[in-house]
């Protein structure tokens, strides 16, 4: 297949990168700077998203459009960095979508990132992808984020909005931020422990991207594996896996302290399930937290 994607640089994006090559599918690859080769079965091409739409030239004959670019959201709130965590993903969502209604063959399925942080924090309850929004700053921006990408819809583009978990995995991400106090032995639950943390393997994932693209499903994805798990049971299977005591609690007013407004998506309750991707046929590879930090931390 011929594929355009951006967030290719990033923590997913790089591992979807490889396993598409991999499969000889013929990337286009939206950058911000041309610090990517295009060799081989990928092409680079630079996009501003503040700027306007990406050229023209990086949509032609494309078959589908990964877009998982993002300011990130791990990172203090200041009014400043709210304003690029918002507008990086509506805006530049809004200019996608944008070029890809004027390109002469569209693409027939769009495969936009969003995440879970769009339930917004719900305590024990079972959440869907039928599930309604929350409150708060993160839940509307993930919202305004997903109707940008089904406006591709108008035009008979197939959407796809990934409801991203926790993603767990080598070189990065949520993981990798964890890794050294729980070395050193200094892990432990936050508070209680007692909020659910839904993860999901990267290889799973990214099988889970691929799966958006090339079955018939639409609309929102839940991409969490299928069991949960409340932060004190990460707690203790990270630290079983390092082999490592977990006995120093973090106390929720220190993270609001160190984060901010921000600390609000490391104290979210959610308890997400897969439902769209079980019903329509996706075998996960890692189902329980143990085997997946297993496989990571071999």
């Amino acid at each position: 297949m011929n594929i355009t994607i951006t967030g290719a640089t990033g923590f997913i994006g790089r591992r979807l990168v490889e396993r598409l090559c991999r499969e000889r599918h013929s990337l286009h690859i939206l950058s911000r700077a041309a610090t990517q080769s295009s060799s081989g079965h990928a092409r680079t091409f630079v996009w501003d998203p503040w700027k306007g739409p990406p050229p023209e030239e990086s949509l032609s004959g494309a078959d589908a459009v990964i877009h998982l670019a993002g300011e990130p959201v791990s990172q203090r709130w200041t009014p400043e960095a709210k304003h690029r965590i918002r507008e990086s993903r509506v805006r530049g969502t809004r200019s996608l979508v944008e070029a890809m209604s004027r390109s002469g063959k569209r693409p027939s399925v769009l495969v936009s990132a969003s995440a879970i942080g769009y339930y917004g924090s719900r305590g024990d309850e079972i959440l869907t992808e039928m599930s309604a929004p929350g409150q708060g700053f993160l839940p509307q921006v993930c919202a305004e984020w997903e109707q940008e990408a089904v406006a591709a819809e108008v035009f008979g583009v197939r959407v796809v909005r990934l409801r991203t978990g926790i993603a767990l995995g080598r070189g990065g991400g949520a993981l990798a931020k964890m890794m050294l106090p729980f070395k050193l032995g200094l892990g432990g639950k936050i508070g209680s422990g007692q909020h659910w943390m839904s993860w999901i393997h990267l290889d799973d994932l990214v099988g889970l991207i691929l799966h958006a693209v090339q079955s018939p499903i639409h609309g929102a994805l839940n991409c969490t594996a299928p069991n949960p798990v409340t932060n004190a049971e990460f707690t203790r299977a990270l630290a079983g896996n390092l082999k490592r005591p977990a006995i120093f609690p973090v106390p929720p007013l220190a993270l609001k302290i160190l984060f901010g407004e921000m600390a609000e998506i490391v104290l979210a309750s959610l308890r997400v399930t897969p439902r769209a991707a079980q019903d329509s046929g996706y075998r996960f590879r890692y189902t329980e937290l143990p085997s997946a930090l297993g496989d990571i931390l071999a």
